[in-house]
């Protein structure tokens, strides 16, 4: 029944074997008054047994200290000897009336401490039994019986009364163990949460030193070193648009709800970023005891918005720009057609005159359509549309370019010319992107050739595959090449201003050949021609068998 092993608090225990191993030697000391008639005797039975009875208690009370019961089999049998050697003591010693008849509350809290409210009924039966046999050994008189009952019910109550401040202490310290693992699994369960978060998250007392804060922190600091302990102000440094310092904990301390802010710039080892801020003063649950103006710390949430500032940016530059162009050739296609009405109503103007208008609107609503077409593309490769790779056969490819491209340069008196290794193999990659690609550096060559050849040059290297475009064209100069690829960009030179270029081409072959994951390369002289080029990689084919 007692073979498991006990669940007493080891502080419990100690005290109660502390507690065991003192209280034979004031019993001790209490018999030996009462032996030399300094105290009342008429329980006393004789030395020989007195001193045999305390020699045992003590030895037990130091065995129980010395060696800590772990089973309950144990703890039964040093709680029946001392219960069996208290009994004794007080019926054949010092008497129920004896002052250390109360300390058999600390037997009910050592009973109920390993036996619960079974060891608690069985102590006090025993003082109960005590009580009665020490009324029948002295002739059970009525003073005997009251006295004998009311130091029962005193004890009784003393121990009873430990019992349930021991009872309501355990209640509340579970209750206290519970809450605290509650609030460590909240604590871990935020901290989970937070630490998964993309945004910097820091947590700062009323001071302004930080006290929590997450790995996104860590990543956006550039840094592996814990950040605990030091002033917000020594890690985040920002500016504001006029690049003047911002004293962060100054604006911590004027705050009373949440700030967010997005016109900041985070200074790192000569990098700058923009970064929008949020942050908001923490009051605890009591703070209605609290000032209004108390806070317990601060929240700060920063998230890096470099890239998105900077397309927002550029957005806003692309529109303004592309209105800009838009403007132009809608007026004077506007302006030519309004003209050509009012021309047609007055018979003094010729054919020759209202033809040239209409052409001039003509040649003006063209742009418009290559910008738009530009505009499509360039839209397609910046939403990820058509951009799935395919199995593309090289040469099937290059012919189809051929065909299409070879009538427009042959208009112009020029020579479209293949120069294509034997086996060119297969690629993988998005057709469109691939195609579009390639028609804009033949396009652009036959546009600003006015004589001689281009030629489309596709040969196979080692894993890869490489595209050239060459023309003996107008060329590009060293200035030019540089800014070529920036959109809406013209060179000033006048042979390209006779044609009728939006400026996006190129910009959109840049975007095109990202997406493909090359990069074009730019071999030109002024007068000479131009070579565009590019490379990808070759589809890796194993044969079946």
């Amino acid at each position: 029944m007692y073979g498991g092993e006990i669940t007493v608090n080891q502080r419990t225990a100690k005290i109660i074997r502390t507690t065991a191993l003192f209280m034979p030697l004031l019993l001790l000391a209490y018999g030996v008054l009462i032996q030399y008639n300094v105290l009342d005797d008429s329980h006393f039975i004789s030395d020989m047994a007195f001193y045999t009875g305390m020699a045992i208690w003590t030895a037990l009370a130091a065995a129980q200290y010395i060696w800590p019961v772990k089973r309950q089999f144990s703890s039964a049998f040093y709680l029946v000897c001392n219960h069996l050697l208290g009994g004794l003591y007080i019926l054949f010693v010092a008497g129920f009336t004896s002052p250390f008849t109360p300390a058999w509350a600390v037997l009910f809290l050592a009973s109920y401490a390993y036996f619960s409210n079974t060891g608690l009924i069985i102590s006090a039966s025993v003082l109960i039994v005590t009580a009665t046999i020490d009324i029948l050994l002295q002739g059970g008189h009525t003073s005997l019986v009251l006295t004998n009952a009311l130091t029962t019910i005193g004890v009784l109550s003393i121990g009873l009364t430990a019992v349930a401040i021991g009872r309501v202490q355990e209640i509340d310290g579970a209750e206290l163990i519970k809450s605290k693992a509650l609030e460590t699994l909240q604590r871990d369960r935020i901290l989970t949460i937070v630490n998964n978060l993309a945004d910097a998250v820091l947590s700062t007392d009323e001071d302004g030193v930080i006290r929590v804060y997450n790995a996104a922190s860590l990543n956006l600091l550039d840094t592996n070193t814990s950040l605990n302990g030091h002033h917000i102000d020594d890690v985040i440094k920002l500016y504001d648009k006029n690049n003047k310092p911002i004293n962060l904990s100054n604006d911590l301390k004027k705050t009373h709800s949440v700030v967010v802010r997005d016109d900041l710039t985070f200074a790192l080892e000569g990098e700058t970023l923009r970064v929008e801020i949020t942050y908001s003063p923490i009051r605890s649950g009591y703070v209605q005891t609290k000032r209004a103006d108390n806070k317990d710390g601060y929240i700060i949430i920063l998230r890096d918005i470099t890239k998105s500032k900077s397309l927002e940016e550029e957005r806003d530059e692309f529109i303004s720009v592309v209105s800009h162009e838009l403007r132009t050739p809608i007026t004077i296609a506007e302006g030519t057609i309004s003209n050509v009405q009012v021309m047609m109503e007055r018979p003094e103007f010729g054919t020759d005159v209202l033809k040239q208008g209409i052409e001039t609107a003509h040649d003006q609503v063209i742009y418009l359509s290559k910008m738009v077409n530009d505009l499509s593309t360039l839209s397609r490769a910046e939403r990820g549309v058509a951009d799935a790779p395919e199995s593309i056969t090289v040469r099937d490819l290059v012919d189809d370019l051929y065909r299409e491209y070879a009538p427009q340069a042959e208009a112009k008196k020029l020579h479209f010319n293949l120069d294509l290794d034997t086996h060119l193999g297969h690629i993988n990659a998005s057709r469109l992107y691939l195609k579009e690609l390639l028609q804009n550096f033949i396009t652009n060559a036959i546009k600003y050739t006015k004589e001689g050849e281009i030629i489309l040059k596709v040969s196979r290297q080692e894993g890869s595959i490489s595209f050239e475009v060459h023309d003996t064209g107008i060329g590009i100069s060293k200035s030019d090449q540089a800014k070529i690829f920036n959109k809406f960009y013209r060179s000033e030179d006048y042979r390209t201003r006779e044609t009728s270029g939006t400026g996006l081409g190129l910009y959109v072959a840049a975007k095109l050949a990202k997406k493909l994951g090359t990069k074009v390369e730019l071999h030109s002289r002024l007068n000479h021609g131009s070579t565009f080029s590019f490379s990808l990689p070759t589809e890796e084919r194993h044969n079946r068998r």
